[in-house]
């Protein structure tokens, strides 16, 4: 057996680069996904959504290299992230797609495996793409699926809305609630979803995690905060109350940091667990 050699420079800049491939937001729901997939030799899986390479190089590596696994995503930064990762690893028995997964350019009938770590809650047309993986799934396929809840930050959401009531436009909450469901719609609609694409439901899993911050600046200048959330929750504010609704969640977060030593946001999640009938 050739084993590849486990010397590593720790100086090299390349390497050092790419020792971040999984990040505080992508970890909880990826273990949890990782733990649900049945490990198999000589199958063919794939990996929507995976963004700077995970779970995509995790489920390469543990697979090994008796089976085969198909990344597709959009994000063409990210995609090239990961090749150099992919690279770095020595994971060869991965194809990388460059593409949305609305149109996956991969035969009928023929993966075993496809997973999304909170992928599925970014695609444009989420019932074409099911669609999709209906048409390449074998019959007995598993699909393994992470996605946090409607619930997700839904503490800071309240602050949002308590400011909307005090400054008489309570009515726009409305659109706090609107871009909840859009981003993540209830569980039954997702299993209603893969129901109607011969996809059963064979598990379910729930979890949490949460993020604490000192006050509400550190809360909006987090990097992860700002790439993420940010600019959705000011979307949901009419425009010309939008820095004074924002000024004012930033104070009133500050009063609940400095009561409850930090301010806590929740992230509940699940990871459903489907076959192909």
């Amino acid at each position: 057996m050739n084993f590849i050699s486990s010397k590593f420079d720790f100086n090299n800049e390349r390497l050092v680069s790419c020792y971040d491939e999984v990040s505080l937001w992508s970890a909880p729901f990826g273990n949890v996904l990782l733990e649900r997939v049945d490990y198999k030799r000589g199958i063919r899986a794939l990996d929507i959504g995976f963004g700077t390479g995970y779970p995509l190089l995790e489920l390469a590596m543990r697979l090994g290299t008796s089976s085969f696994v198909y990344g597709i995503d959009p994000w063409s930064g990210a995609v090239k992230r990961t090749v150099c990762k992919a690279a770095q690893y020595s994971v060869e028995n991965i194809e990388i797609i460059e593409s949305s997964a609305e149109e996956i350019p991969i035969e009928d009938g023929s993966i075993d495996l496809i997973v999304s770590n909170n992928g599925l809650n970014n695609v444009s047309d989420l019932p074409k793409v099911i669609a999709e993986c209906g048409r390449i799934a074998k019959t007995g396929c598993q699909f393994v699926i992470t996605m946090n809840l409607p619930e997700t930050m839904l503490e800071f959401y309240d602050v949002m809305k308590a400011s909307f009531r005090e400054m008489g436009i309570a009515e726009y909450s409305a659109d706090i609630d609107r871009h909840i469901q859009k981003k993540r719609p209830a569980v039954s609609e997702i299993v209603q979803l893969f129901d109607k694409n011969d996809f059963s439901k064979t598990g379910e899993v729930t979890d949490s995690f949460s993020y604490t911050f000192a006050d509400g600046t550190a809360l909006f200048n987090h990097y992860f905060m700002r790439l993420a959330f940010i600019e959705s929750w000011v979307a949901c504010i009419p425009e010309e109350y939008k820095k004074i609704v924002m000024n004012d969640v930033e104070k009133k977060i500050d009063e609940i940091a400095a009561e409850q030593n930090g301010f806590t946001v929740n992230v509940p999640f699940v990871c459903l667990d489907f076959r192909k009938m």
